[in-house]
């Protein structure tokens, strides 16, 4: 394994492990998906001009798009969940209560 694809490897891993262990605040789950994309999205881009075809050029800005729409929807459920509840911290946050 090269250390380009070491360091993004890493980076990857330290965003789920980010969100898996440290799930205090909604907002620190949505940065720590955040890097997960952008690191995915570096590594395919990597990936697709390592291996020179054109075919598979379009997925990493299809990936930057889909991360797009997700953190849009993140950032609107963010504003819905501390207008509603007042806070961002997801141990508030309950789905069985209405």
């Amino acid at each position: 394994m090269t250390p380009v694809h070491f360091s993004f490897s890493s980076a990857f891993v330290l965003g789920l492990m980010g969100l898996a262990f440290h799930r205090t605040h909604l907002l620190s789950a949505l940065l720590c998906l955040e890097g997960m994309m952008l690191s995915l999205f570096i590594a395919l881009a990597l990936w697709a001009l390592q291996f020179e075809s054109t075919g598979f050029s379009a997925a990493p800005m299809l990936l930057l798009a889909f991360s797009a729409c997700e953190a849009s929807a993140g950032l609107a459920l963010l504003v819905a969940t501390a207008r509603t509840h007042g806070t961002d911290r997801l141990r508030n946050l309950n789905l069985l209560q209405c």
